[in-house]
């Protein structure tokens, strides 16, 4: 007698209802103004604006992948309760649309310093999917023991940098990683690290808190200023700085600044060989570029821009958006720069837009922040989970703010 095959909990590739799910998705997220910008050369002028879109924007391959098999995923289980382990992207707009489909949202352990989610509801018969940032080895784990299937969407990038990090514990390199210590991204990857016996990271945000770490390999700090700096959120578990740090490898987050993360990981080795000698840093650092080709592509389409830049940069996504907080960073050196989460930022009658500012937490409203008359030139890009009908609406804000109604933009 032949015994039933187990059925499979664990999906990576989709269900294979890529059609089936298309026209819901395209119903959803594509723009009309969008698709003319790009026929039009990335350029639209109407009433003395002209709109320009950076030629590498919104959604990418990752992030479409992750909502397509999201939608997928409720098609094939229309029956079972399906859960996500917090936000399939960081977009409210994409996230809302999940839970009016039912997705039901899994929320942090309030006693676990938001490393672990909730799990407790989860059954046997229960769909759980995992977002495009990842989640811990811990909560994989917890997932597997528990029998429910599991629809992974982490980003092939993602991974490629859970590779190297895992690379780094295995040869005995304390993984840098250069990110945000709070973000689901950097919490997956730093739990890699954790695979290996002896495995250590440390996580740096910025060019300011990589000074205090190069101080020390330099030894002009005490291993302590590392501990009061880093420990215990962006260190690992009893890190030990003059035990942990003689072996450095740089990874980081895919969705940080390009350039702000080289220029970590060249202090770093210089400072390693200020310390200790050229020698010493040549067998004892190690750093790969891990940025994700979509971040580098939308980061290198805005350069560009700016290389002839408009009057006033609009940076559309979500406030949590990692990468979208990147491009309004590298906007901001340059231009007149908002960072908005959708066009209803945007007040036509009052002639105010709410926005964030660089590292800012607070919305602020700035009166007049399109000049009434003259010609003036409005550039547009997106974080890499916004998708194409958020750009499309604020295109028409900004037509609409001038009078042209958005119809006739042709």
């Amino acid at each position: 007698m032949t015994t039933p095959a187990t059925p499979p909990t664990y999906f990576r590739k989709g269900f294979g209802l890529k059609s089936e799910v298309e026209g819901e998705l395209a119903a959803a997220y594509d723009g009309r103004l969008v698709d003319l910008l790009k026929e039009r050369d990335y350029s639209l002028t109407a009433g003395g604006v002209t709109v320009r879109l950076a030629r590498e924007f919104g959604f990418c391959y990752g992030v479409e992948r992750a909502v397509e098999y999201a939608y997928q995923t409720r098609r094939k289980f229309p029956d079972k309760k399906i859960y996500l382990a917090g936000e399939i992207i960081h977009n409210p707009h994409i996230n809302k649309r999940l839970s009016d489909a039912g997705v039901i949202f899994l929320k942090h352990n309030a006693n676990t310093n938001e490393v672990s989610f909730d799990f407790s509801i989860v059954n046997p018969d229960d769909v759980v999917l995992l977002p495009a940032f990842g989640v811990t080895v811990a909560d994989f784990t917890t997932l597997r023991d528990r029998g429910c299937v599991m629809v992974d969407t982490t980003c092939g990038s993602v991974l490629n940098v859970w590779k190297r990090v895992e690379s780094y514990a295995r040869d005995g390199y304390t993984a840098l990683i250069h990110g945000k210590y709070y973000h689901e991204e950097t919490r997956a990857t730093a739990s890699q690290v954790m695979k290996y016996p002896g495995g250590q990271y440390l996580i740096v945000r910025d060019m300011d808190e990589v000074r205090v770490l190069c101080d020390y390999l330099e030894g002009k700090r005490p291993a302590s200023d590392i501990m009061t700096k880093f420990a215990p959120h962006a260190a690992s578990p009893e890190f030990d700085p003059d035990r942990d740090l003689k072996r450095i490898g740089v990874a980081n987050q895919t969705t940080m600044l390009a350039s702000e993360s080289l220029a970590i990981a060249a202090e770093t080795r210089a400072a390693m060989a200020r310390g200790k000698g050229e020698e010493y840093a040549v067998a004892n650092f190690r750093t790969f570029d891990t940025i994700c080709s979509a971040t580098q592509d939308r980061q290198d389409a805005v350069a560009e821009m700016l290389l002839d830049p408009p009057d006033i940069m609009l940076v559309i996504g979500g406030y949590n958006s990692s990468n979208t907080i990147s491009l309004a960073a590298l906007c901001a050196d340059k231009v007149p720069t908002y960072h908005i989460e959708d066009a209803t930022c945007i007040d036509v009658e009052s002639d105010v837009i709410h926005h964030r500012v660089r590292q800012g937490r607070d919305d602020v409203t700035t009166p007049e922040w399109l000049p009434a008359v003259g010609e003036v030139i409005v550039g547009i890009t997106a974080g890499a989970s916004t998708p194409n009908n958020k750009i499309a609406e604020t295109v028409a804000r900004v037509f609409a703010t001038r009078g042209v109604d958005p119809a006739t933009v042709v």
